[in-house]
């Protein structure tokens, strides 16, 4: 039976039959243009693209605490040099940022008094005037860690947020792998060798992130 012999009552069925077969055969090609396949761990790929401080931590501690270590000047020498000319000594041993120049430092020291998550430390051969305080925790302030290098800018975060976590992941790390075994309360008269960074705010009072703790 052809579609001249149908019934009339079935041709328009018949034809709406196929219109709906040809829309949907559009409808599906249209889905197919607009859909990107994305493969895993390419750079489109969300996970790729979420920041997770704590992978960003991990990764960048050991390369900060190379670099730190690396150029490290002793606390003697940089103290004279700041107190000699604060420009100067923030061009041959700093790294500057907006807030203070970042200096890494080290030194040999006997743990003194105990303040909120600092330990004051005796340096010899530094001015008495001068006191120096090692970040022992258990909470570390500051992002003088994440700055120690220069090598770490705002641009490479999307906000304000995701660049704090960094400083705050570094942080996290300094508990973790420097201070982890350390009691803090029980250092007081120990001798101890440092090796940290601190920013220059008061010439007079130093505050150090440690990179390394070793008690002797």
């Amino acid at each position: 039976m052809t579609d001249a012999t149908l019934p009339k009552s079935s041709q328009p069925a018949r034809s709406y039959r196929w219109i709906g077969i040809a829309a949907a055969v559009v409808l599906v090609g249209a889905m197919a243009f607009d859909t990107k396949i994305v493969q895993i761990g390419s750079e489109a790929d969300v996970q790729v693209q979420k920041f997770s401080p704590e992978a960003f931590g991990t990764e960048q501690f050991p390369l900060i605490k190379q670099s730190v270590e690396t150029r490290a000047a002793d606390a003697a020498e940089l103290a004279q040099a700041i107190a000699a000319d604060k420009k100067a000594a923030s061009d041959k041993y700093g790294v500057k940022t907006s807030t203070g120049p970042v200096f890494p430092v080290k030194f040999t020291g006997v743990i003194g008094e105990r303040k909120a998550n600092y330990n004051l430390i005796a340096v010899e051969g530094l001015p008495t005037e001068l006191t120096v305080r090692v970040q022992t925790g258990p909470a570390l302030n500051g992002t003088d860690l994440r700055d120690a290098t220069g090598q770490i800018e705002f641009g490479q975060f999307k906000n304000q947020i995701e660049y704090q976590d960094a400083g705050s992941a570094i942080n996290n790390e300094v508990k973790k792998v420097v201070l982890g075994g350390i009691d803090p309360a029980a250092l007081s008269g120990k001798t101890v060798s440092v090796i940290g960074v601190f920013k220059l705010v008061n010439p007079k009072s130093w505050i150090v992130t440690p990179v390394r703790f070793d008690v002797q």
